[in-house]
Formats: structure tokens, C-alpha cells, sequence
């Protein structure tokens, strides 16, 4: 395992991040607490120090796991946790972004992690609601408290968070270092706005589900029926992605790897700094994922992959990368630019 500094940090954390949703059983599909231990320890003797989990995982189990797994060895372990989805049904404001739920959720976590802080505080969602100042202005409270040392945004408009890093930054206020989203071989939208952005603002990218739910696996491809554990996994099964599970495999067997191995191993090599976050029900999975540390893919692998799994960014990306454009904006001397902000 090989480390990296956090976005614009000092913060070493490993190059592949352990999701912990997995730890517990109480939505129906998780691992229970020897297996959760076993795939925690396991991590931990790869070199992994890199710990992300949420409020809600297992319902409090995942958090409750991690504080006990963690017991005496906590300052070697970069744990992320993250507020905004809901701590009680039915309590209007026991969820959401705004700072009274901000403030309980990150007091629940440390009570359920039994530490006196998070490495990493991930706001979970955006809730179109509470004014980005407001968040901003409450999460840098949390640092300067101590409670929390980093933040991280996740699942949020690309929009959004470059108002709350200028913000944040014009009032000298703690800003976002860490982007978390899903990406994936068969999930690139990501790259028309936010991951430019995240790459503008200097930040880290964690891709969650890097295996799209098991799709890149390959396991789908003789099985038409749906997986009825992922409730998005019949959404990722069509016929684009089909092609795209089958190009993995075929390099898998190339290479004489997992598709496992290939689909992490590409999102850790493309032209941002990616950590891609790991999840796993057993500790087989998880060790399938990690042989991606042995492998570095030659360019025409990644090459396959990119075409195969490529998208169109749409307006107005594709339309400022027009040869007609470049030509009435650069009259002839678009080529004779050395541009070291080109994305």
C-alpha cells in the first residue's frame, strides 16, 4: 500500500479507502461483526489506514464496529464519517444539512465511534435547503472546536461546491479538500463538471461503488434477472453496460486477473487523483479488490477501457472543444499554446 496527501493537506492517507456500509446486518445484506473484523484487520495488514463510514450505515452498527476495531490503535487510522441523512424518521429536523442536524449527527458519530474526534467530517448529500453559508459557517465551527480536522463533500452539484469553496476560502473559512461520487466504467458523467472542478479546486476524488454494483464483476452477464439486494444494480444492467462488463473480462483473462482487480485498478489511474473506496460483504471480496495494488495497466488497457465506456459531455463542453470554436476564438495559435490549465 502507497499513501497520498489529501487534496491540498498534509493528511497521508492510503491509496485505497475501506467502506464500511457492509459492517452489520441489520438492512439484510451485510457481514456480521466477525466478518466485518476480518475484513477490517485484513485492510489493516495491507497497509490501509483509511477509514469511511456515515451515520446511518447498519443503522449505528457500522460506527459502533469501527469505534471498537479502532480501540487503542486510533491515532493510526484516518477515519471519515459523514452527516445529512436522517438520525430519526419522523423528526423534521433530524436530518438534512443545516447546522442543528449537523451539530447532533457529528455528536452521535463520535459517541458511536467512541472518539473525541473525525479525521474527516463528508457532508452526505445536498438537501437543497439550507443556504451554503450556513454550512460552510457551521462545519468550519467543527473544526475549530476539534471535533472534526477535515471536510469532504459527497453527492452534490458540482455548482455547489465551487460557491462553497470560494466562499469558504474568501472568509477564511475551512473548505472542502475531498470529493466523494460514484464512478465507475459505466458511470462517467462525473467527468463533464465535477471531477474538472475537484482537479480546479485541488481536491481528492473517492469514487464509491467502483464496481458498480457488481456489474464489472461480470457475475450479471449469463443472468438475466435482478439482483434484488441493489436496488440500483437492474438500473446498471443494460445493454451499453453489458458491452462495457464484457470488455473488463476479457481483459481480466488477459491479464489473468479478477474483473474485480481491473475496474478498481482503472479508476485509480486516470488523470486526477482518485481513492477509490472498497466495500466488501466478505473477506474474499475484499481481498479480490485489493490484488489491484499489484497491478499497474498498460495504456492500451486503459485505452479499451476509455472507449469502450466513453460518453459524450454535452454542451457546452463539446462545443468548446470544436475546432470551429478554437478557430474564431484562437485565429490559427490554438496549437502554439503550451496550456497547462487544460483539463
Amino acid at each position: 500500500m502507497r499513501y497520498k496527501l489529501l487534496g491540498k493537506s498534509g493528511l497521508r492517507v492510503s491509496e485505497i479507502c475501506l467502506g464500511t456500509m457492509t459492517f452489520g446486518e441489520e438492512w439484510g445484506w451485510g457481514a456480521n461483526k466477525e466478518e466485518s473484523r476480518n475484513i477490517f484487520d485484513d485492510f489493516a495488514d495491507a497497509g490501509g489506514n483509511f477509514i469511511d463510514t456515515a451515520n446511518r450505515y447498519t443503522e449505528g452498527t457500522s460506527e459502533k464496529y469501527i469505534g471498537e476495531f479502532l480501540s487503542g490503535e486510533r491515532e493510526s487510522y484516518v477515519v471519515a464519517s459523514k452527516y445529512s441523512l436522517y438520525n430519526k424518521r419522523e423528526n423534521v429536523n433530524a436530518g438534512g444539512n443545516h447546522r442543528k442536524n449537523m451539530m447532533q449527527s457529528v455528536d452521535g458519530s463520535l459517541k458511536r465511534l467512541d472518539t473525541d474526534y473525525l479525521d474527516i467530517l463528508w457532508l452526505h448529500a445536498w438537501d437543497f435547503m439550507t443556504p451554503v453559508d450556513e454550512v460552510m459557517r457551521g462545519l468550519d465551527d467543527l473544526v475549530r472546536a476539534g471535533k472534526v480536522l477535515y471536510l469532504g463533500v459527497s453527492d452534490t452539484p458540482a455548482w455547489i461546491v465551487s460557491q462553497a469553496n470560494t466562499l469558504a476560502e474568501l472568509r477564511g473559512w475551512t473548505s472542502f479538500i475531498g470529493l466523494q461520487i460514484e464512478y465507475n466504467l459505466v458511470q462517467r458523467t462525473a467527468e463533464r463538471d465535477l471531477i474538472p472542478m475537484a482537479k480546479s479546486f485541488g481536491m481528492t476524488v473517492t469514487p464509491w461503488a467502483p464496481l458498480a454494483g457488481g456489474v464489472l464483476t461480470g457475475k450479471y452477464l449469463a443472468d438475466s434477472e435482478a439482483d434484488g439486494r441493489v436496488s440500483a444494480t437492474s438500473e446498471r444492467r443494460n445493454e451499453r453496460n453489458t458491452r462495457i462488463a464484457e470488455e473488463v473480462v476479457a481483459i481480466a483473462r488477459e491479464l489473468d486477473v479478477s474483473p474485480a482487480t481491473i475496474a478498481v485498478r482503472w479508476t485509480m489511474q486516470k488523470n486526477f487523483q482518485s481513492i477509490p473506496i472498497i466495500g466488501a460483504r466478505k473477506l474474499s471480496q475484499l481481498q479480490d479488490s485489493l490484488r489491484c495494488l499489484r497491478l499497474e495497466l498498460p495504456e492500451m488497457y486503459m485505452e479499451r477501457l476509455d472507449e469502450v465506456s466513453k460518453i459524450e459531455l454535452g454542451f457546452p463542453h463539446d462545443f468548446l472543444s470544436s475546432d470551429g470554436l478554437k478557430e474564431v476564438i484562437f485565429g490559427g495559435t490554438y496549437d502554439m499554446i503550451d496550456n497547462h490549465r487544460k483539463l
